[in-house]
């Protein structure tokens, strides 16, 4: 369940049989008796409803940051575009199996923003949605090459093993550590001759993932936990992870200051002090708007990406 969630009475109850893939879902939209709804529109409702049960903005976002680290690490157009559209069918895959899996638990709590659940879809659609793309991402990875393709489609795997399991358990964090991770690794290993990743930029990304999963759990731990979820940020309670979020933030970034060769410049302590004021107040102003700790952490990932980029993704 993403941050984007909220309770709506009308998408309460409407879930199908859960179990299987294939077998979670809601009252499809055809319920409605004939000739309520213009097929079209149904059509148009059925199709934005299959787009938005993608998490369209984790996954564009996800997908940016891999474009960008491509285009920064200078592996051309084609390449990068490459590289850009395996991470686009991969985290599709991931949303939409996602909202599939949870459709019935979405239903139950009424949850709106969830076209799975509330009927504007059929979980089996989206199911069928989740496998095509899990289909393209596989030969798209190893396109870039085996050892990379390797590498993100471990990360992919992780993300959906979230979804079927690990998100409801203390070891909720390690797909999304894994999978930030593991994308600066991907991208180097896409370059020519296959370069091993600095370390520095593996572990930036594997603290800006811990720090994702916090921040993007965080508005909704007293939900989730009614619903049965009981990962990582859940156990912690709402404070503890308000308290815990910015030291994977500053430590992401501390790594990419600190750790190339050399003493830090003045870029890297300027990216250290804004991301160390910007880490602080989002959990402190979340208590007024629920989405300031999850936007304090991508602004400190733009910082630290901006960090990465002049520090280059591979190399000894």
């Amino acid at each position: 369940m993403d941050a984007t969630d909220r309770v709506s009475p009308a998408g309460a109850g409407t879930a199908g049989t859960a179990g299987a893939a294939g077998t979670v879902g809601a009252q499809p939209v055809d319920a409605v008796p004939a000739g309520a709804v213009p097929a079209e529109a149904g059509r148009r409702g059925r199709v934005m409803g299959l787009a938005l049960a993608c998490h369209p903005g984790p996954a564009l976002a996800v997908t940016a940051l891999g474009c960008a680290l491509a285009l920064g690490s200078g592996l051309g157009g084609p390449r990068s575009a490459l590289v850009t559209a395996a991470v686009l069918t991969g985290q599709l895959s991931v949303g939409w199996c996602n909202d599939a899996y949870d459709a019935r638990r979405d239903a139950d709590a009424g949850r709106r923003g969830k076209p799975a659940a509330d009927g504007t879809v059929e979980a089996r659609a989206v199911w069928a949605a989740a496998a095509i793309a899990l289909a393209l991402c596989v030969p798209l990875s190893l396109a870039c090459g085996a050892l990379a393709g390797a590498v993100h489609l471990a990360a992919v795997a992780a993300a959906w093993l979230y979804n079927l399991r690990l998100k409801a358990t203390a070891l909720s964090w390690l797909p999304y550590v894994a999978g930030f991770g593991a994308l600066p690794a991907a991208v180097a290993l896409s370059l020519p001759g296959g370069p091993w990743p600095r370390w520095w930029t593996v572990s930036a990304g594997a603290l800006l993932g811990f720090a994702a999963h916090l921040a993007d759990t965080l508005p909704d731990i007293a939900a989730d936990r009614a619903a049965g979820i009981r990962g990582l940020p859940h156990r912690l309670g709402a404070r503890g992870t308000r308290l815990l979020l910015p030291a994977p933030l500053l430590g992401a970034t501390a790594v990419l200051a600190f750790g190339p060769p050399g003493p830090p410049d003045a870029g890297g302590a300027a990216a250290l002090v804004l991301a160390g004021t910007v880490a602080l107040a989002g959990p402190t102003l979340g208590r007024r708007w629920r989405k300031a700790a999850l936007a304090g952490a991508v602004a400190v990932a733009a910082v630290d990406l901006a960090l990465l980029l002049a520090r280059g993704v591979a190399g000894s």
